[in-house]
């Protein structure tokens, strides 16, 4: 069967079936399910589901019904495609408590009436592995419409946010966009004292950039009735505000506020193996120092609650054991009120701040990434270097920079910042208990609209195993743009604004994230990986490249710049580290793919680096004098030993932000992998904001607070020669024009090769760093090194053959 592009949304109902029963009215067991029901397995042994694949990629499932012969689901499905497919496909399966029994699978060929935009209404009979009709005539019946990205009228397919009519938010969601509200942007923890990027905005000021730890302190600090904190690592010893007005610990902060009267709430990722036994017994394996910071609290007016990763009650055995064992809540929040009245009616003027900085050691870092210069100062009680076995800052540098984003939210936006927390404590802290009343009415009294006010929607990946309030209803919970997973609700709106973003865009795109990898039915089928057992099927890559081919087959410039990290934070050699390093360069090489073959049908000349480009930061850093001498060295011919010597380490990028036109900016705690964008993986939350005043116009290009944040980033990672001279040609100003792209590319490599130079031995000029692959003319990828700088890990990574994907995914 032809395969058919689907690009678009594709609204499918699966109504009901008629399945073949024996002569006693019981469906008609396979050989498999005479075994399973023999042992009676599990609460909803039996139960049927149906789901949708486009091809092999699980695109939606049903909830459970019992079994008989006319289930009826009637559930509808707002799908997001990006997918060459040549059927959807429709399976019922009965579950059990370690998997599921398959029924049958019913095609829809893409070509014809899906691909043309026609409605669809048929009964479709339910064929065996073989694709013949099972022998009892079974069928169900499916409503299915195709909407192409370019006519869909809420995608705003190339339009932005700007023009008419009025941009509405992301449709079916869970909170809807709110206007009137007020954001601040964060790069890194703190701002060193000598950045100081001068950016013009519209009407002639000045970016202003902001300290977000600071900022955390003084909101906290100025609290009245309540602070409530959710991490997915807090560490109570931490000092927020550090050099000559060196604060409180955090700890020291929350028990002195408890004790003021204010309420303080905290929910803290519970890292199961940090109740092991051993060395990491404390720590756990993630280091989140979970127990101690419990421990610290106990017994205080801070209620600390330690959270496991609970699948909800209703999933399968062994999906359970995976969502408790293997996944994490990491959403990084806090919400305070403003400081005003404690009077029942007086407004709370909430303030919430959500991003990827957690509050704990290792994140406090400026825009100069030291590695050996503050040991002794700044981070003598912070030193943090999970890539070395047996690092520490008795045995000396290079600690590990600290790149991260974060944002603060005020007005009618934070109350959903809110909600979030109200809907976690009351599933997994204490219910109703302890909770601070207050006027739900104040959320819209809190907007004002101004020409500098911001439209903010709260995004999340989140389940009914971690929050409290999602309608069961099937209706009502597809109309918040809820799913379901059998008979748990997931919300994944997160991914679902992404993808509305990338479609939106006109001309270019700017990612920072920790990881990079997803879209794996699009990847190559090589070395005998089957890409239906990875599973990492979110949209976001493939909507890039999608994106990049729709401008280059019209003629139009579109860059997409993306910063990762060199490789995730662990061992780098260690099995997780390079499989995900391999899912990594799957993802990129399927986008170069797409690219290279857009330019070549177009008949250009270019480099697929001329519209898509990864890159990575890092620093050296030569001695000074009176620098931390340490005790200790490292163990001789290890990664520690010959980073410390080359005086150099990779700038770890833990941000999750993307930036479309310098119009709007999403924020928050979400990785671009499955673990985020999934719903019922890791729990995430996220921001999508622009400024209705600063939109791009046929007067001139956007000029607003994402602009001046963005330029700002980029002097930081360009460094102060090649910012001024990009400022100068004003290519920082042009970030889809071709003269932008060579130069931020031109400047990364020039700096790639003094980091790699072994016998470089001054400071880097800038930290923006080429991703060391090599990119042909046909999208292949190509070794530039075969190994890290001091390490002996491969970059492209490798396939583990032991770990599941899942874990790395």
């Amino acid at each position: 069967m032809a395969q058919m592009l689907l690009h678009g949304v594709i609204d499918a109902s699966i109504l009901e079936a008629d399945l073949s029963v024996t002569s006693d009215g019981k469906l008609r067991p396979t050989k498999k399910q005479q075994i399973e029901n023999a042992i009676g397995l599990g609460p909803n042994a039996g139960k049927l589901y149906a789901t949708v694949d486009i091809d092999k990629a699980r695109a939606a499932r049903t909830r459970m019904v019992d079994p008989r012969r006319s289930p009826q689901w009637n559930e509808s499905f707002h799908i997001y495609c990006a997918h060459y497919a040549g059927h959807i496909i429709f399976t019922v399966k009965a579950d059990n408590a370690v998997g599921a029994t398959l029924i049958g699978r019913a095609y829809l060929p893409t070509a014809g009436l899906v691909a043309g935009g026609e409605e669809v209404d048929q009964w479709l009979p339910i064929c065996d592995e073989n694709r013949q009709p099972l022998e009892g005539g079974d069928r169900i019946h499916v409503k299915l419409q195709f909407t192409d990205v370019a006519a869909d009228p809420k995608a705003r397919w190339g339009a932005g946010v700007g023009g008419r009519p009025r941009y509405e938010g992301v449709p079916h969601t869970f909170f809807k966009q709110r206007p009137g509200c007020r954001v601040r942007l964060y790069q890194d923890a703190h701002i060193a004292d000598g950045f100081a990027p001068r950016v013009q905005l519209a009407g002639g000021r000045l970016y202003e950039p902001r300290r977000c730890w600071e900022d955390v302190f003084e909101a906290i600090n100025n609290a009245r009735r309540m602070v409530y904190i959710a991490g997915w690592s807090v560490n109570a010893r931490i000092a927020l505000v550090r050099g000559p007005r060196w604060s409180e610990t955090l700890g020291e902060l929350l028990k002195r506020k408890a004790r003021e009267g204010v309420t303080v709430l905290m929910l803290v990722w519970d890292d199961q193996t940090s109740v092991g036994l051993g060395p990491i017994k404390r720590d756990g394996l993630m280091a989140t120092h979970d127990e101690d910071t419990a421990g610290y609290f106990r017994g205080s007016a801070v209620r600390c609650v330690l959270c496991p990763r609970n699948p909800d009650p209703d999933r399968s055995y062994v999906q359970g054991i995976e969502t408790k064992t293997l996944f994490t809540h990491h959403q990084k929040t806090v919400v305070v009120d403003g400081g005003g009245s404690t009077a029942a009616n007086a407004p709370p003027r909430l303030v919430s701040f959500l991003g990827g900085i957690d509050l704990c050691d290792g994140r406090y870092d400026t825009q100069e990434h030291p590695l050996f210069r503050t040991l002794g100062t700044t981070h003598r009680d912070d030193f943090h270097q999970p890539n070395f076995p047996g690092a520490s800052v008795k045995k000396g540098g290079p600690r590990e920079p600290w790149h991260d984003i974060h944002c603060r939210v005020e007005g009618p936006a934070a109350w959903d910042v809110l909600e979030n927390f109200e809907q976690r404590w009351r599933k997994q802290g204490d219910g109703d208990n302890h909770l601070v009343v207050l006027d739900k009415g104040w959320r819209d009294r809190e907007g004002a609209e101004d020409a500098e006010s911001w439209n903010v929607q709260v995004f999340r990946s989140i389940d009914g195993g971690a929050a409290a309030g999602f309608p069961e209803d099937p209706k009502e919970a597809a109309a918040c743009g809820l799913v379901s997973g059998k008979d748990h609700v997931i919300e994944r709106s997160i991914q679902d604004a992404y993808i509305h973003a990338i479609r939106r865009a006109r001309d270019f795109i700017y990612i920072e994230n920790q990881y990079f990898l997803g879209s794996s039915y699009a990847w190559r089928r090589d070395d005998g990986v089957k890409l239906e057992e990875i599973n990492a099927l979110h949209l976001i890559p493939k909507e890039l490249s999608l994106k990049i081919v729709s401008k280059i087959e019209a003629g139009e410039r579109f860059a997409v710049y993306v910063v990762v990290p060199m490789w995730p934070e662990g061992v780098p050699e260690s099995a997780s580290v390079q499989a995900i390093l391999d899912w990594q360069r799957r993802t990129m090489e399927m986008m170069y793919k797409d690219v290279a073959l857009a330019i070549q049908a177009k008949g250009l000349r270019a480099d697929p680096r001329d519209y898509l480009t990864f890159f990575c930061l890092g620093n050296r850093e030569a001695p000074s004098p009176g620098e931390y001498t340490p005790p200790e060295r490292p163990d001789h011919d290890t990664d520690y030993q010959r980073a410390q010597q080359s005086r150099r380490f990779m700038i770890y990028v833990h941000a999750k932000m993307m930036i479309v036109d310098d119009e709007y900016i999403i924020v928050g705690s979400a990785n671009i992998n499955q673990r985020s964008m999934d719903g019922g993986r890791d729990t995430e939350i996220a921001m999508g904001a622009y400024q209705p005043g600063h939109l791009a116009s046929p007067d001139g290009p956007a000029r607003g607070q994402v602009h001046g944040f963005r330029v700002a980033l980029w002097q930081e990672h360009l460094g102060a020669s090649a910012a001024a001279a990009a400022e100068r040609s004003g290519d920082l100003l042009r970030p889809s024009s071709l003269a932008c792209v060579r130069r931020m590319n031109q400047v990364a490599e020039q700096h790639w090769g003094l980091y790699a130079d072994d016998a470089f031995p001054g400071e880097l000029p800038g930290h923006l760093m080429a991703y060391p692959v090599g990119v042909r003319d046909d999208g292949e990828l190509q070794e530039e090194a075969a190994v890290f700088p001091d390490t002996k890990a491969k970059v492209v990574g490798a396939k583990s053959t032991v770990l599941l994907p899942i874990l790395t995914t």
